[in-house]
């Protein structure tokens, strides 16, 4: 074998000597999401999840007939969170933290993270778009919705906004225990906005599990492309 046929193989091994753990983790953490979607949308389509998604569906329902469990100011609570992973709150909280970056004198990572969270936008909708599954018809619907259901936007954007901003302002601390708070918080309100499409019944539970191994994937890798140009000074660094 030629040096130079073993050039390839010895760069990649060296490139990934020279980085960090969490760096292999997030290559690994992309592709589990990438083959768990690919797994969830396979059995979706062929109906093997019908029977999940009936049963923890209507475990939210009441058995009579069939509305929320929980008081109304339960149902209300639920249409507040899930209101955190629509769209023009997950916008209007973008433009607010590209704009405080912009201030800060940080305009290319500003141009980076309104390129991120659009981009998982126009993703989100070419799946949608692509597979076409029907609202859930089992259960009255307690939110007004106006697209497919498969993947869940709502959950879908919310792990992209929210994990790719936490990410970004755990990297602007030093002290693990803020770094660890930021990230917290970002996985707690997409799990809650996930949960509350359920209970709303405007949403499947694989819908929702889908949406979230997307989204997830999509702020990994976005990270990952970050961290990147950070290194090769094309956007700003931590501060």
């Amino acid at each position: 074998m030629t040096q130079s046929s073993q050039g390839g193989p010895v760069r990649f091994l060296a490139w990934l000597g020279g980085h960090e753990l969490a760096v292999l983790l997030a290559f690994v953490g992309i592709a589990s999401g990438i083959w768990l979607f690919g797994l969830i949308a396979g059995e979706v389509m062929e109906g093997n999840t019908q029977a999940f998604d009936r049963k923890l569906l209507l475990a939210m329902r009441q058995p009579d007939d069939r509305s929320p469990i929980g008081p109304p100011a339960l149902q209300e609570t639920a249409r507040d969170i899930t209101a955190l992973g629509g769209a023009t709150v997950l916008a209007l909280l973008t433009i607010i933290t590209g704009g405080f970056l912009l201030l800060d004198g940080r305009k290319h990572l500003a141009v980076f993270v309104y390129g991120a969270v659009a981009s998982g936008f126009l993703v989100s909708s070419i799946l949608k778009t692509l597979f076409q599954r029907p609202r859930p018809d089992l259960v009255p619907y307690v939110a007004n919705f106006s697209t497919t259901s498969f993947p869940s936007g709502h959950s879908m954007l919310s792990a992209l906004t929210y994990l790719t901003l936490g990410a970004l302002l755990a990297r602007s601390q030093e002290r693990k225990r803020l770094k660890a708070y930021f990230l917290l918080v970002a996985a707690l309100l997409t799990f809650l906005v996930g949960v509350s499409r359920v209970y709303l019944g405007v949403h499947w539970p694989t819908d929702v599990l889908a949406g979230w191994t997307a989204g997830a994937s999509w702020a990994i890798l976005c990270w990952l492309v970050a961290r990147w140009l950070q290194r090769r000074r094309a956007i700003e660094g931590e501060s």
